[in-house]
């Protein structure tokens, strides 16, 4: 009952939220409450179980709450709204709406909407929970929280965000969180609430809803709709919603549930052609564009269903167009080709079906499109030994076209209707594109999904890009300098009226959260053209290579990118270099090795930020697997076995089943005996420059693969020892910070032949085509090295004079190895002092100084200053006077 006071009193304030509160809907009055003392809380209408439960059996103590019945309307002076603004969802507290005298206030993070209430004061901002925006008022007041109050605001924010999950998440939500925490907030009954046991009935209801489920594809968009009925109302409805999209890996949801005499309807989106929020709203209900409810009354269920559908039709557009779902460019062959060459471009590209244009196109123009033909054909026309015949004799002719504006349901009528296997994209009197018949199949029946297939096929098995927009995200993680160079990029890519992407590692490591700034370019168009047009407008340097149709872009400070055109990649036999040929982003990404590559961004102004995923790539990165994205992959190029390898160990992936599969059928078929040894050299650096590649070699070792180097390569206990002893001199030396570079590679591979003999070392030298300087270093010196290092060994200690003159002859590779391979720890101490005190002691007498003794130039000189160095490094002299007593004292004998 409403306290005596309250009822004497003329300006009473009353908070409330909407019918079915959840926690942020609860959170937000108790934060609300904060704000307005001595107001009182009203629930509209009834609350869900777990919320009754916890609330007003815990810590009912903490509200000021009435019921709607005992409050009289007309001493109400304030009527604060939080967590909705509409009228339809307060209940009965909507008739103080009406009053005149009544000031609104409205606290809310819903999207605006035309029946939304209009407040005399308003806080609407867009964020993960309403109870956020309250709890960001309260502190700018300075206004105390108990650990009991900051427990229920931090259970409205996580449930809201999904515990963060959910992309309507904001700073400001976590920002709101950790203050929370601060106040002591109990994380632990934050836990219990949101992970909810889901109850027998509950278990009943989900799998009824289950099968209920209707898969509708409305204007070319999945929807799924389940319609259930059941006697007594149940609770966590919509918790039973959010376990089902889950389960179903469905973009878009719609569960209708009649329970008791009324109709509720819950919607979950995960893609914005479903705004759910504006569907629901057009039935009375409300919400995000990502999550809404509605409550029907005195409608059937079957009515209900079927408005829902109609609203659905007329508020879900058809997104994808004939530009969206066409691969480009298109391959095309003249008609006058023999039925033999169009079965070798069929073999070349992967594809089913060319489209065939006149032999004799009009000058100035392009080939006329005459027809098309499929592989079906062509191969029967072998079968038949017409392989000689041209392809005009057998091609069919009869064919519809559309422009890149032709919506799903055009490009569908003109496919399945003319029975037509490739769907020619024409725009003006040009071929920009095709639409297969499987492309189309594939939408329509889900099958782009692969979600049992280790590694997507483009041409055998079309897929549509997932596409999100990430803009936020590299705002976050990557270098205001670098953010600008891609803007630029985009912009310079507009003004010449093309597409441009950065590509590859330096997305995939966006998202690994590892620093990149290898920034790669494609452009689907002339990569050349464009890198021509950004220098000139930015003032850069270029390096052009014609035949890959790439360039480098160099700024005044020395930072590069490279640019690419768009290509295809067809190989000639197994492990040869690539031919080139120009392609779309789609072909472009298909050709690289594994499918955590694939990632692209768009960088034109009107899609700054999109990211670009057609192979599943972000899947794989979360699941941390390496995939390759067609299975002759490996046949095509060896030596992406040796990347397999290396990019499993660098992120501690694992390589998929089927890839495992194919990198031992490349083994057993030895594909890498065609590699040049120059590539296998590259590969097998680039895994000895990792931070670890001691791994990777065991990897190696497993598939047989160190034997590509030399047969004689084996890993055995000694050698992994030694490379393990070399990693350690390697943390050691790095960890001096001496100016001075070093090659890595160099250090792992001497430990890594270590037991092979000087004519192994040759035929490796040979096979590898290694430069004269590690040719060297490898045979000879390396050698000589070992001699020292067994010298060093049987006649330590010696002076510092002797150790240096038997160390300086060697290059800082080959003295990391002799620390490394030194079996005895002094000898290891000896270099060590060789490193950190002798190498670059210098003296400070000069020639000059000996000729002001008299003394005449001559080999003489080198012999004294020789002779002061090794007093110097002997630890006889320390400062210049001490070394010019040296001298004079030592000239004396002369």
């Amino acid at each position: 009952m409403v306290s005596q006071q309250n009822r004497h009193n003329k300006k009473l304030t009353v908070i409330t939220t909407h019918i079915n509160a959840d926690f942020d809907a609860v959170a937000s009055m108790l934060a609300a409450q904060k704000l307005y003392p001595d107001s009182l809380v009203v629930f509209p209408g009834s609350q869900e179980k777990n919320l009754r439960n916890f609330f007003i059996n815990s810590l009912a103590y903490l509200f000021n709450m009435a019921e709607v019945k005992d409050i009289d309307f007309s001493l109400v002076s304030r009527l604060v709204v939080v967590d909705t603004r509409q009228a339809n969802r307060i209940g009965k507290l909507a008739a103080l709406l009406d009053f005149p005298d009544i000031e609104i206030h409205l606290f809310d993070h819903h999207p605006d909407m035309a029946s939304d209430i209009k407040g005399h004061y308003e806080v609407i901002r867009q964020t993960g929970a309403t109870v956020t925006i309250l709890t960001e008022l309260i502190i700018s007041k300075g206004i105390e929280i108990s650990p009991e109050e900051a427990t229920v605001m931090c259970l409205g924010i996580y449930e809201d965000t999904g515990s963060f999950t959910f992309t309507s998440t904001t700073a400001s939500d976590l920002e709101a969180t950790a203050i929370l925490l601060t106040k002591g907030a109990n994380l632990n009954v934050v836990s219990d609430l949101i992970t909810r046991e889901i109850s027998p009935k509950q278990v009943a209801l989900l799998n009824e809803m289950i099968q209920a489920a209707v898969h509708y594809n409305i204007n070319g968009v999945e929807v799924l709709i389940t319609t259930v009925s059941v006697e007594n109302y149940i609770a966590d409805f919509a918790f039973l919603v959010h376990k089902l999209i889950k389960m179903e890996n469905m973009n878009a949801i719609f569960a209708i549930a009649r329970m008791a005499n009324k109709i509720y309807i819950v919607a979950r989106s995960r893609i914005p052609q479903v705004d759910v929020g504006d569907i629901l709203a057009q039935m009375g209900g409300g919400g995000h564009t990502f999550a809404a409810a509605a409550t029907i009354k005195e409608k059937t269920l079957v009515q209900t269903e079927h408005q829902l559908i109609d609203i659905l039709y007329a508020r879900i557009r058809s997104w994808r167009k004939a530009k969206d779902l066409m691969s480009a460019p298109a391959i095309m062959i003249e008609a006058d080709v023999t039925c033999k060459e169009a079965n070798t471009q069929l073999t070349r590209y992967n594809i089913n079906a060319l489209l065939v244009t006149d032999s004799a196109p009009i000058k100035g123009k392009e080939n006329t499109l005459v027809g098309y033909i499929t592989r079906q054909v062509i191969e029967k026309a072998l079968y038949h030994q017409l392989d000689h015949v041209a392809i005009r004799e057998y091609m069919t002719t009869e064919m519809t076209m559309v422009t890149p504006e032709a919506d799903l349901s055009e490009v569908q009528e003109k496919i399945i209707g003319n029975k037509q296997r490739i769907l020619p994209v024409i725009e003006g009197h040009k071929v920009v594109g095709v639409v297969t018949r499987t492309d189309l199949l594939n939408i329509l029946v889900r099958q782009s999904q692969l979600t049992n297939q280790d590694s997507p096929d483009p041409h055998q098995t079309p897929v549509l890009a997932r596409t999100r927009h990430v803009l936020k995200f590299m705002k976050e993680r990557i270098p205001q300098r670098l953010m600008h160079i891609l803007e630029r990029v985009g912009e310079v890519a507009e003004i010449i009226s093309c597409n441009a992407y950065v590509v590859g590692g330096f997305v995939r490591d966006l998202f690994l959260y590892s620093p990149n700034e290898d920034i790669d370019i494609v452009v689907e168009g002339d990569g050349i053209a464009f890198a021509k047009e950004f220098a000139k407008i930015e003032g850069t340097h270029l390096h052009t290579h014609a035949k890959f149709r790439t360039a480098v872009i160099i700024f005044p400070d020395g930072f590069k990118i490279d640019v690419a055109s768009a290509r295809l990649e067809y190989y000639k036999f197994p492990a040869a270099l690539p031919d080139v040929e120009m392609s779309s982003i789609k072909l472009d990404l298909f050709r690289r090795d594994f499918t955590v590559n694939t990632l692209a961004i768009w960088l034109n102004p009107h899609k700054f930020g999109t990211l670009i995923d057609f192979f599943s790539a972000l899947k794989d990165i979360k699941e941390k697997v390496i995939r390759v994205i067609h299975n002759l992959s490996f046949v095509e190029d060896p030596t992406r076995v040796f990347r397999a390898i290396r990019f499993e160990q660098r992120f501690g992936f694992t390589i998929g089943k089927l890839t495992t599969g194919l990198i031992e059928n490349s083994v057993k078929m030895d594909f890498f005996k065609r590699l040049s040894g120059k590539r296998v050299f590259n590969e097998m650096r680039l895994i000895l420059e990792e931070e670890n590649p001691i791994a990777s070699l065991k990897r190696l070792h497993d598939y047989n693969l160190l034997s590509v180097i030399h047969p004689s390569i084996v890993l055995n206990k000694d050698i992994v020892a030694l490379l393990y002893s070399v990693k350690k001199v390697l943390s050691w030396y790095d960890l001096l910070f001496l100016e001075e570079s070093y090659k890595r590679w160099t250090v792992y591979f001497l430990a890594l032949i270590r037991s092979c003999n000087r004519e192994t070392v040759e035929e490796i030298n040979k096979r590898l085509e290694l430069p004269p300087r590690f040719h060297n270093i490898l045979t000879r010196t390396r050698f000589e090295a070992e001699r020292c290092l067994y010298g060093l060994e049987k006649h330590l200690p010696v002076k510092n004079s002797t150790l240096f003159k038997r160390l300086a002859p060697f290059s800082t590779e080959l003295i990391l190895y002799m620390m490394a391979a030194a079996r005895k720890e002094k000898v290891k101490k000896a270099i060590s002092k060789y490193v950190t005190r002798l190498r670059h002691m210098q003296i400070a007498v000069k020639g000059r100084d000996i000729k002001s003794l008299g003394v005449e130039p001559g080999p003489v000189y080198r012999e004294i200053l020789q002779t002061v160095l090794d007093a110097k490094l002997n630890g006889k002299l320390k400062t210049r006077e001490e070394e010019l007593k040296f001298i004079q004292h030592y000239v004396r004998k002369f």
